[in-house]
């Protein structure tokens, strides 16, 4: 039987790890907190998984909480004018339908309970903070060492990738609240969705529904441009403070979703979080002090800002590829060559996200801001956008380069050569 270290409880590794366990491998999990203390603990993400990472949860009988969390069937777009009044200031607005629906579970909800399910279905599970020293002793008693969550020195030895990291600083200061009481769109009261609120050289605001804890709720997800009017949560500690000051930025700048908040509440004590980080590819294979081999995981190796909402959905993904990977290498070692042609086969699927992530943080061109326009007026375009969240792939046909871009929009609206901006003219409110 084949002996496996995973250091990381979070969406990859512990899917990972259920999907070696039932496939008879002997697996010992590493996490620096019980499934209780993540469970009563603060929010760790803003997660919302598309059809083709909730199917890979599907296919490990993994999906617990399907019947629970809210069906979310669409992706809506809003781009704001700051300097336009109130009831004008969305040039853009529509909702794009999914292809199938994507749901969100607090993965307080999701990592306690998968942890729960691998420690009773006789997984072994280790409590500990692992360290490099940890791993050196570990990698000359396991087939196979995989590194899905750390920081510090346990990441630093992953080398970063510079010709695949293009930023040396945060790209984006962070703020997230999950909320009970926040009313319903009224362009669609009926039908979950994840709004995107773009607002042009400050950043952007997501809405999405989610399952927490405590039932169903609302996360408000507020993303700054570093140095701008959003960038006003650092050393803010208090989580009153933090909802407080994402209703007075919703209110300045998106008034439309601050109109549907006036009676929201934080759904627990520890339900916000602040931050940001550098997004970075790294390395896939870390060389330990006595000459052993680790595989790093998902965000370890290829961490994306949230901006496009792709981290769970790139763990999922990542977690499958490697589970394929190692269940058909037999008895081989899991050697050098191994470990970068898994990373290559998770990266051909990454390298779409990371460059979708990283367009997205940049100042949009014009190009794009006319298709985006263009879902206000043809709901085709706003379906293929709002399905390219499942599919980051598919914006290589029609998003990055003005001529595909011009030419898309072009056909379906009927006619021949590039279309100016359309549905810039009024909302859907």
């Amino acid at each position: 039987m084949r002996r496996v270290l995973i250091v990381g409880a979070g969406q990859s590794g512990l899917q990972l790890a259920l999907g070696l366990q039932s496939h008879g491998y002997e697996v010992t999990l590493m996490s620096n907190r019980t499934a209780d203390e993540i469970r009563t603990g603060r929010v760790m993400s803003t997660q919302c998984m598309f059809h083709t990472a909730l199917q890979h949860e599907r296919d490990l009988r993994l999906d617990f909480w399907a019947a629970q969390a809210p069906r979310i069937m669409g992706v809506g777009v809003s781009v704001a004018d700051p300097a336009a009044p109130a009831e004008l200031s969305r040039p853009v607005d529509w909702l794009g339908r999914l292809d199938a629906f994507a749901q969100s579970v607090d993965q307080r909800v999701k990592m306690a309970g998968w942890m729960d399910t691998f420690a009773r279905r006789g997984g072994q599970l280790v409590i500990h903070g692992a360290a490099v020293s940890d791993l050196d002793y570990f990698s000359r008693t396991y087939d196979l060492v995989l590194v899905s969550a750390g920081k510090g020195e346990i990441v630093s030895m992953f080398a970063r990738d510079a010709a695949r990291s293009p930023y040396t600083s945060p790209r984006r200061a962070l703020a997230v609240a999950y909320v009970h009481g926040l009313g319903p769109r009224p362009e669609h009261p009926d039908d979950d969705a994840v709004r995107c609120n773009f607002v042009p050289g400050v950043g952007e605001l997501f809405v999405m529904p989610t399952l927490t804890t405590g039932g169903r709720a609302d996360i408000l997800f507020w993303e700054g441009v570093p140095g701008g009017p959003l960038d006003v949560f650092e050393g803010v500690r208090d989580p009153a403070d933090v909802l407080s000051l994402i209703l007075e930025l919703m209110e300045r700048f998106t008034p439309w979703e601050y109109g549907r908040a006036t009676k929201i509440e934080l759904t627990d004590a520890n339900a916000t979080l602040c931050g940001r980080y550098t997004p970075t590819v790294r390395d896939p294979v870390g060389r330990l002090p006595g000459g052993g081999l680790v595989l790093g995981v998902a965000d370890v190796v290829v961490a994306n800002d949230p901006v496009t909402g792709q981290g769970s959905n790139s763990a999922s993904k990542c977690a499958a590829v490697y589970l394929d990977a190692i269940l058909a290498h037999g008895e081989r070692e899991f050697d050098e060559a191994w470990m970068r042609a898994a990373f290559d086969r998770f990266w051909e699927s990454a390298r779409h996200v990371t460059k979708w992530t990283n367009a997205m943080l940049e100042p949009p061109r014009d190009h794009v801001l006319r298709l985006i326009a263009a879902g206000t007026d043809h709901p085709e375009v706003a379906d293929r956008i709002a399905n390219g969240f499942n599919d980051p792939a598919d914006f290589e046909d029609f998003f990055y380069e003005e001529e595909k871009a011009e030419g898309y929009v072009a056909k379906v609206a009927g006619v021949a050569g590039p279309v100016g901006a359309a549905g810039t003219g009024g909302s859907e409110a």
